[in-house]
């Protein structure tokens, strides 16, 4: 289980860019965090990792303190996908990139080795992109590298698995493969998933727990259904939402409808 006690964040000399952040999550289970541009979202993750420190609070995982455990306790419990960016990684290979993920499993100064490779090509052909192994990263559209970027993080075997929007900036098709694989992942293999998003219909759509960034008011987590309404997105969001169900061949998707600015 992970969970975040009364976590604040602030820069020195700055307004508190987060406060009161209560949340906790168990396996199998998937949080969406969304809320406007600016409110902190990708800080909050950095918060929750470690890569920031609260300025008050703490992040537990299974009733550990994470600032109590090393560096590789930690990540191998933990595995982080940030925004997808190639231009560092032009040269690699789609498999050399996945390897790199078996970095949370080794020693300090070991190397990955042949089974640390198979892992690799095992978790890219299990989500679905063996065909990427030889491509170079550079040469990959959005949603390809995306997904290296998520089998680079399941090649740690992590229990969390943390993503920083991961569907934005992809069109409609790698959208529904990203979340389908996402969904799955919680869950048919019991892990943890922790994403920021831009989209409530993608929230409705896959998660089991939400949590809303308001500019003024206290953060609200909960029950997606509970959290992800019409009232509290146009509170948080300056619009009028409409939200409805769309029955499509024997299945119902949520539909989000901005109607105008307020």
């Amino acid at each position: 289980m992970m969970e975040v006690i009364n976590g604040h964040f602030r820069y020195a000399r700055s307004r508190p860019i987060l406060q009161d952040i209560n949340l906790q999550l168990g396996s199998g289970e998937l949080l969406a965090i969304l809320g406007p541009n600016g409110i902190g979202k990708t800080t909050l993750l950095r918060c929750m990792l470690g890569l920031l420190p609260w300025s008050k609070g703490k992040t537990l995982i299974d009733a550990h303190d994470i600032t109590s455990l090393s560096s590789k306790d930690l990540w191998g419990h933990i595995a982080y996908v940030p925004q997808a960016r190639n231009a560092g990684a032009l040269s690699l290979s789609g498999l050399d990139m996945v390897t790199i993920g078996r970095s949370a499993r080794l020693g300090l100064l070991s190397q990955p080795g042949p089974k640390d490779r198979a892992v690799a090509e095992e978790v890219m052909a299990e989500i679905g992109i063996p065909h990427l192994a030889h491509s170079l990263c550079g040469q990959m559209s959005g949603g390809q590298f995306q997904m290296v970027l998520i089998a680079r993080a399941l090649a740690g075997e992590p229990k969390i698995l943390v993503l920083d929007e991961p569907e934005t900036g992809l069109d409609f098709r790698n959208q529904l493969i990203v979340l389908n694989l996402l969904e799955s992942l919680s869950k048919d293999r019991g892990l943890s998933v922790i994403m920021n998003t831009h989209y409530p219909a993608h929230a409705l759509r896959i998660s089991t727990s939400a949590l809303l960034l308001h500019p003024t008011d206290a953060p609200k987590f909960g029950p997606t259904p509970d959290i992800i309404t019409a009232a509290n997105l146009q509170s948080t969001f300056g619009v009028e939402i409409a939200i409805s169900n769309v029955s499509v061949r024997e299945h119902t998707y949520p539909a989000v409808i901005p109607l105008q600015a307020m």
